[in-house]
């Protein structure tokens, strides 16, 4: 392998979590997480998760491995950060009442959101998502003990991950739609889906990874094209709940 090769290798592995500084570095110093989906995080890790285990039936290029490692523990900071600066619902609510806030946030959620199973990802303690994702990887251990010489469940693993990896844009998509606004999503983070998903679908290409990296590539730059469209149609001004909100606050 080549300088050339070497570089694109590391800027694989460590670029796609980088993407994300800005934006946790934006809701630590707006104090505000709203605008940005945590459902985001739940794709990146849930797919990556998987993707570990397809990496122990088809040994894929270390680079993505590394990657895989990389964005699990960058998307598990990132959802502690949007738990942390999750905007109280109400005002006059103190820091130690958690309980009263969690009933009420979860109160005003069912407002904007629609209604989940067991209120899947949107759970307001960080411990409820390390639960279930401690279950998955149980799940995916005793799965692979059991099936993992089988070529077809080793394809159909790489199918999900890879699957799932794709829709990342989608929860943003969604929430932006919900919203009528891209405000809290930062516009650096959506610069490095685009240009990072074309240059990691290039990769793909030119490296000759499995067919599953190179189609659900594809598929990720049309969702995040979808996403570019929403912020040159919707702009990045605040809603208008957030406006009044912060008229109320100056008052």
């Amino acid at each position: 392998m080549g300088i050339i090769g070497t570089l694109a290798s590391i800027g694989m592995a460590v670029g796609p979590p980088l993407v994300y500084v800005d934006q946790a570095a934006s809701i630590i110093r707006k104090r505000d997480s709203s605008g940005f989906s945590k459902d985001v995080c739940g794709v990146v890790i849930i797919a990556n998760i998987i993707r570990v285990f397809f990496w122990l039936g088809e040994r894929f290029e270390l680079a993505l491995l590394v990657q895989s490692v990389l964005l699990i523990i960058s998307q598990l900071a990132l959802l502690w950060i949007c738990l942390y600066y999750t905007p109280l619902p109400a005002p006059g609510i103190a820091i130690g009442d958690e309980e009263e806030a969690d009933e009420l946030l979860d109160h005003e959620e069912e407002e904007i959101k629609p209604s989940r199973p067991f209120n899947f990802w949107q759970w307001p303690r960080l411990g409820s998502y390390l639960e279930f994702l401690a279950g998955l990887i149980v799940l995916l251990t005793i799965t692979h003990v059991i099936l993992g010489r089988f070529k077809w469940y080793i394809g159909t693993l790489g199918f999900v991950a890879l699957s799932i990896e794709s829709t990342l844009p989608i929860p943003q998509f969604l929430s932006n739609y919900r919203r009528k606004s891209c405000y809290g999503f930062r516009s650096s983070t959506l610069a490095g889906w685009l240009f990072g998903d074309m240059f990691k679908t290039g990769y793909y290409f030119v490296r000759n990874n499995p067919l599953q990296f190179k189609v659900t590539g594809i598929l990720t730059i049309c969702w995040d094209l979808a996403v570019l469209a929403q912020r040159i149609y919707y702009g990045a001004a605040p809603p208008h709940k957030v406006v009044l909100e912060q008229e109320e606050e100056e008052m």
